[in-house]
């Protein structure tokens, strides 16, 4: 099993992986967790991701306890947390504010991340909420940090983190909600931007917001066309979240399902309206994209379309042209291009 490179650098301190009951946040697919049980074979093991992916991942690892969700799982007298720094540090604060949320006296805090992912933040954002910050480690580009007697957070509400901002497409307008961690988060992408420009909405039938963010492009459809039924599906249990409160901002409703891709879906529908994920942590992954499209076409009805926004330089037009029939660019620009495949 191949190991991440701050999996790496925890596992070259294994002295400090000791303890009763262990939280891991944000871990990623790869050994770290089975050698931290071996480590600990008596111990609670208990792992958390926002992500359904994630979560599957740790879910059938023996002996670990998996969680996913918006927020960390309540557990009772954690004595040790091991917190992979995520991309985003408002993220990041948000999840320390939770983990003070959680803490008592006895709980120890390791962060552990990529320089260029920006983990030499926590030390600053945790210096004054922990008596005590060392750096145990700095190799393999990576750093790892200890947190000792962490500042008790009184109260924990994730509404505190929603940012609300006004999404303007033509003569359409609404207010949407998001957190950290939920992509282009606080704004409208130019991408998404330019497939709500570009789409055509059937005046019924089922439709699939693959990839759903914040949930901007299902509210944009429901208010242009409040007859259709869209399903929401996102890899993220906070963008879910986010979706939900930009829907309630609204008065609209939806189907909410968290899913890794296509795995948790059932039904087939009349219109795939996506601007798919290319990004896993801080690497560009078109994986997620490809394999999208490779088995969508199980979830369409005769003549359904679907319709997609990605950037100019990924290569879509020959995966599109080989899984569907009919296919054409409807928009572009200098970053992006609309495509539209029956």
């Amino acid at each position: 099993m191949q190991f991440t490179n701050p999996s790496l650098l925890l596992l070259r301190n294994e002295e400090e992986l000791i303890a009763n009951n262990i939280l891991v946040i944000n871990h990623p697919r790869d050994g770290f967790l089975r050698e931290l049980k071996a480590l600990n074979p008596n111990s609670a093991i208990h792992a958390f991701s926002f992500d359904f992916a994630d979560h599957t991942h740790a879910n059938n690892i023996a002996g670990v306890s998996s969680h996913v969700g918006h927020q960390l799982p309540a557990l009772q007298n954690c004595d040790l947390v091991i917190y992979y720094y995520p991309k985003s540090k408002p993220e990041a604060q948000m999840v320390f504010d939770n983990i003070r949320y959680l803490s008592t006296d006895e709980t120890r805090l390791l962060v552990v991340g990529d320089n260029k992912g920006g983990v030499k933040s926590a030390e600053k954002q945790l210096k004054e909420h922990s008596e005590h910050c060392y750096k145990l480690e700095s190799a393999k580009h990576c750093i790892l940090y200890e947190f000792n007697q962490l500042t008790s957070n009184p109260n924990f509400e994730l509404d505190r983190y929603v940012q609300e901002f006004t999404v303007r497409i033509a003569d359409t307008e609404f207010t949407a909600a998001s957190l950290p961690g939920v992509f282009n988060h606080g704004k409208l992408d130019a991408g998404t931007k330019l497939l709500l420009e570009s789409i055509t909405l059937p005046y019924k039938g089922k439709v699939l917001d693959f990839g759903c963010g914040a949930g901007i492009i299902t509210c944009y459809s429901l208010l242009k066309n409040p007859t259709l039924k869209f399903t929401c599906l996102d890899v993220n249990a906070l963008a879910l979240y986010a979706t939900q409160k930009t829907l309630a901002l609204n008065g609209l409703n939806a189907t909410l399902l968290l899913s890794d891709g296509l795995s948790e879906l059932s039904g087939k529908f009349n219109l795939i309206l996506s601007n798919p994920p290319f990004h896993t942590g801080i690497s560009t992954d078109y994986g997620i994209a490809e394999q999208f499209l490779q088995n969508i076409k199980r979830f369409m009805e005769p003549k359904s379309t679907i319709q997609l926004v990605a950037n100019s330089f990924l290569k879509y037009p020959p995966i599109l042209e080989a899984q569907f029939s009919q296919f054409e660019t409807v928009n572009k620009n200098t970053k992006f291009a609309v495509y539209k495949a029956q």
